[in-house]
């Protein structure tokens, strides 16, 4: 009996390690991921739960859109906030959204959290993570409020406070140090705001205004630019300056050259 381990057969594939090898020594250069960037957040309080996003949209380096939405409509009674590829999450949320509508169309029922949740992850999991959406799951059910994190691989958590995004960290402190499980409504407002406020002013991935989403039994308070921490201050004087203010260092002035019929052929052959 051959006792030898193909490793090929066993769930690795490495044909493509030595073919970007290849392409690598004829010169090719090999694609670079994308610098993503967001701050979302979501907490359970006393009556039900917030969520929170920041908005601005980034093309690497590059501030693509200063007033985008990352909270994402699931069903009326359940909202979800997206970090990543915007294209992605947007994707992602509206697929969901709409086999949560056919399951309540066909059952009658509100919409549970959890099934959301189940269809996100699957979904995610299906793709192995090259579906660049983290996710901030928040609901209000029969069964109370709910608060999920899923990962682009699929993994899941249900914690009373979360945080994703590159500004997380930033987040996640002001959480540690305030977040209370018996909060009442303007105070769990007032912690997201700051904590998406941290993620605007300590990543540069992160910006300009703030989203939040208020979600209890039977209501929804979405609150489109909540806050706006970064509007353009009036300009204290004028900034035309009069002409002659930079001197010319050199000037050149050349005479254009008139182009014949024979010569354009010339130059077209």
């Amino acid at each position: 009996m051959d006792a030898r381990i193909d490793l090929n057969n066993i769930g690795f594939d490495f044909d493509l390690t030595k073919r970007n090898a290849g392409l690598e020594a004829n010169g090719a250069t090999a694609p670079k991921a994308t610098k993503t960037g967001t701050t979302i957040v979501g907490l359970l309080f006393k009556d039900g739960l917030v969520l929170g996003a920041d908005t601005r949209a980034t093309e690497g380096p590059i501030v693509a859109d200063k007033n985008c939405e990352k909270i994402h409509y699931i069903a009326p009674n359940m909202y979800c906030c997206g970090a990543g590829t915007a294209a992605d999450t947007e994707f992602t949320t509206n697929m969901i959204s709409s086999q949560m509508e056919l399951h309540r169309m066909s059952t009658g029922r509100e919409s549970r959290v959890v099934t959301a949740m189940t269809l996100l992850k699957q979904y995610l999991f299906r793709h192995q993570g090259h579906i660049s959406a983290a996710l901030v799951l928040g609901g209000f059910d029969v069964t109370g409020p709910h608060l999920y994190t899923i990962y682009p691989h699929g993994s899941t958590d249900k914690l009373p406070y979360v945080t994703m995004g590159s500004g997380s960290l930033a987040a996640m402190s002001i959480f540690e140090s305030r977040w209370r499980s018996d909060m009442e409504r303007q105070e769990a407002i007032d912690l997201v705001k700051d904590a998406i406020e941290a993620g605007i002013f300590n990543d540069l991935g992160s910006g300009s205004n703030v989203d939040v989403c208020v979600i209890e039994k039977g209501k929804v308070d979405y609150l489109r630019n909540y806050a706006r921490p970064n509007e353009r201050a009036q300009k204290e004087q004028s900034y035309k300056f009069p002409r002659g203010t930079t001197a010319v260092l050199k000037t050149s002035i050349r005479d254009l050259v008139q182009v014949t019929e024979d010569t354009a052929m010339d130059i077209s052959t």
